[in-house]
């Protein structure tokens, strides 16, 4: 019988034609679709040409009985679990138990009550549909921890039992197929290292009755190790014994794998290996403080290397790249092989670019750091081949000693450089110990100082604007907004007045003129037919701490007539880490008014996932300098894709800062970070050049045709490398 759309299907099997005939006229009254047979052989037959929704099998019948049929329907296809009503004239207990013993879902007494019939079955079809979506519902929990990497587990404690999921032994190594295993074997699963801190804090959540969290290492009969997160809770008795502990992990091995290359990045400098300035001003501070309480003699060495600019602009950037590794290597050997202050005393750091430091702890004396001075000097003469040629560098360096030459790392690092330009002014490739009468020589920096100070009442400062570009849609999608100075009828490099405009405390009115001229600009560009564009402008993290920071942006706003989320705060990591507490309620209020918050220069500073989902911010921008050597297969390409996955993960848009080639922006996209900057598209410019820029590409609705070479295209451009990215 072909199965009726819609009508309930059911298999009759009766050997009794009037029973059969009365049985099918009560099924069919009340809306089942029947078929009917009359042996067990003919029962088996029908059922493999078109399964029925349920099937009522006579008990007693010649050939192959009841019992034996619904038997051999259990091991066919689809009749694993459809329901089976034995029908039986026999009500002693004997026959009831060998319908179950046979498969049967249910058995029903011959009679008259027709009614009933109908009831059981409906009743055994509704058990049979919940018994489908349950198991639907088990398939897609599992597929869903599949996914998420995540098993469950029960340790059942009197048995000294564990019973898992198929993903719990799957993390574990295990063969997926079984069920159980010893207490013994389960525990073997942990690395060896980790086993006791398991042991101990699950002992501890079985007796006070806690949750047990941890980070454990699972190690597979493989070999492979995974980094899993681990939960459970004990169940008691009535006597507070534990008898039972329910439990999950997850595997957070890529998780783990990602941090640790993120906190390898705000460590280390990614060229040469060495420590970054963070690792290096955290070292120094502590090693300081020790020598604080012992007396000790510490020592920095601040070295720039002569003439790589030069190097760098003749042979190319990968040639100084080669230069500043060996450079590296060599720092290394000359402090570690002449070690004077115990070998895990002292620290070689890259600060940047062509600037390294070494740190000198434990010192006889002051004059132990000239010995290292000199010979870090001679190490620099010694020559090196780049790109197939041999060439000759050397080095300036300048020393500052604790506490002779002061008492904490900003002052030591300050005075060592002080020291090391005043060695460059004597003919550089020899070194300079601080003196105090050095400090006459900043005389030019005094003036700078005064000069800022007047920046503001003169009208000096301007802001210019650097377009983020959307590479999918080729269109300006924001601007950052940086501050320059025009003293003189010359820009005065940010670098140069931004550190010193912080260290004489006048940042906070130049962030409060940065943030009221983008907003005011902004708003000038809405009035010339512009739409509004989100504008980011930094801000140092001395504002957030300020008690009316957020009511001063809100008047900026609302005098301008602007909506918030066209402003867009950025605070470098650094920053924020440095006095979380008291920068969040100022981060949040800023984001309940509408303002978006970024994470600048991310991955230079202290790049942390336990941080990041507590912060509201909105946008992670990676780093020029990861940028600025990111090719394929390198080691910056690893960390952005990781960075962009990570911010992905966290539902964060990210932004790629420095973008100066055309290979950079394809390899970008490709990972999934669009939204660019950087000069391959445009130098930050003035605001009435920036408004012209936007004029001619920025309200471009549908892309133009490539041109040849053209770089005024910048649209175009866009467009080319968007279709090769993708």
């Amino acid at each position: 019988m072909e199965k009726t759309e819609g009508l309930p299907t059911a298999l009759l099997v009766d050997d009794d034609d009037v029973a059969r005939f009365f049985t099918l006229a009560a099924l069919e009254e009340k809306g089942f679709a029947v078929t009917e047979v009359d042996s067990g052989e003919a029962a088996i037959a029908a059922f493999q040409r078109q399964h029925t929704d349920v099937v009522l099998l006579d008990a007693l019948m010649p050939g192959i009985d009841g019992f034996d049929t619904c038997r051999k329907l259990r091991t066919m296809p689809g009749g694993e679990h459809v329901p089976v009503l034995m029908l039986t004239g026999l009500d002693d207990e004997g026959s009831i138990a060998r319908a179950y013993e046979a498969g049967a879902t249910d058995f029903f007494v011959k009679s008259d009550h027709w009614a009933l019939l109908v009831q059981r079955i409906r009743y055994l079809l509704r058990a049979s549909r919940m018994r489908d979506e349950l198991a639907k519902s088990r398939a897609k929990e599992a597929r869903a921890q599949r996914i998420a990497r995540l098993g469950h587990w029960e340790w059942d404690i009197p048995n000294q039992q564990f019973l898992a999921s198929e993903e719990c032994f799957r993390l574990m190594g295990q063969p997926t197929t079984q069920k159980t295993i010893p207490e013994k074997q389960f525990w073997q699963c942990l690395h060896i290292e980790d086993q006791l801190r398991v042991k101990t804090i699950v002992e501890r959540a079985l007796k006070d009755g806690n949750i047990a969290q941890l980070e454990c290492r699972l190690v597979g009969a493989d070999g492979l190790i995974r980094t899993v997160h681990f939960e459970s809770e004990a169940e008691h008795d009535e006597h507070g014994v534990a008898f039972r502990m329910l439990g999950v992990i997850q595997d957070i091995t890529e998780r783990k794998n990602t941090e640790d290359q993120i906190r390898l990045l705000a460590n280390y400098d990614s060229l040469t290996g060495l420590a970054n300035r963070r690792l290096f001003r955290e070292q120094f501070s502590m090693t300081l403080e020790r020598a604080h309480q012992n007396d000790g003699c510490v020592a920095v060495l601040f070295i720039d290397l002569d003439r790589f600019k030069q190097i760098n602009d003749t042979l190319g950037h990968a040639a100084g790249d080669q230069l500043l590794i060996e450079v590296a290597a060599r720092l290394n050997r000359s402090v570690r092989d002449h070690n004077l202050g115990g070998r895990n005393a002292d620290v070689v750091a890259r600060l940047g670019g062509d600037e390294f430091t070494i740190m000198l702890a434990g010192l006889n004396s002051p004059a132990d750091a000239e010995i290292v001075a000199r010979r870090v000097l001679s190490v620099l003469r010694e020559p090196v081949r780049l790109v197939g040629q041999e060439c000759i560098t050397s080095g300036s360096i300048g020393i500052a000693v604790f506490p002779r030459d002061g008492e904490d790392a900003e002052t030591l690092l300050r005075n060592a450089d002080t020291a090391m330009y005043a060695a460059k002014a004597n003919g550089k490739n020899n070194m300079q110990v601080y003196k105090p009468g050095l400090n006459a020589a900043s005389k030019d920096r005094l003036m700078l100082e005064h000069a800022l100070h007047k920046a503001l009442e003169r009208n000096e400062l301007v802001l210019h604007y650097q377009p983020q570009i959307d590479t999918r849609l080729g269109k300006i999608v924001g601007a950052e907004a940086l501050m320059r100075w025009q003293r003189d009828g010359k820009l005065v490099p940010p670098g140069e007045f931004i550190p010193l405009a912080e260290e004489v405390g006048l940042i906070i009115p130049f962030g409060e003129w940065a943030i009221k001229t983008a907003v005011g600009q902004n708003r000038a560009w809405v009035d010339m037919g512009f739409e509004a564009l989100p504008i980011a402008v930094n801000i140092p993290g001395s504002h957030f701490e300020r008690a009316n920071f957020v009511e001063q942006v809100q008047e900026v706003l609302s005098r301008q007539r602007l909506d918030a989320k066209y402003l867009e705060l950025e605070i470098t990591e650094t920053t924020l880490m440095q006095n979380l507490s008291a920068t969040l309620p100022t981060l949040d209020a800023l984001t309940a008014l509408g303002i978006r918050l970024s994470v600048d220069d991310f991955g230079t500073g202290y790049s942390s996932l336990s941080y990041l989902r507590r912060l509201p911010i909105d946008t992670l921008k990676i780093d020029a300098s990861f940028v600025r050597d990111l090719q394929k297969g390198s080691d910056n390409e690893a960390i952005v894709a990781a960075i962009i996955a990570m911010a992905r993960s966290l539902n964060l848009r990210v932004i790629a800062e420095g973008v100066e080639t055309y290979d950079q922006m394809c390899l970008l996209h490709a990972y999934g970070c669009h939204i660019m900057q950087g000069y391959y598209f445009s130098r930050p410019v003035p605001a009435a050049d920036f408004a012209a820029f936007r004029r001619e590409y920025g309200d471009q609705k549908q892309l133009p045709k490539m041109k040849s070479q053209s770089k005024s295209s910048v649209v175009s451009l866009l467009r080319a490398a968007g279709e090769k990215a993708r």
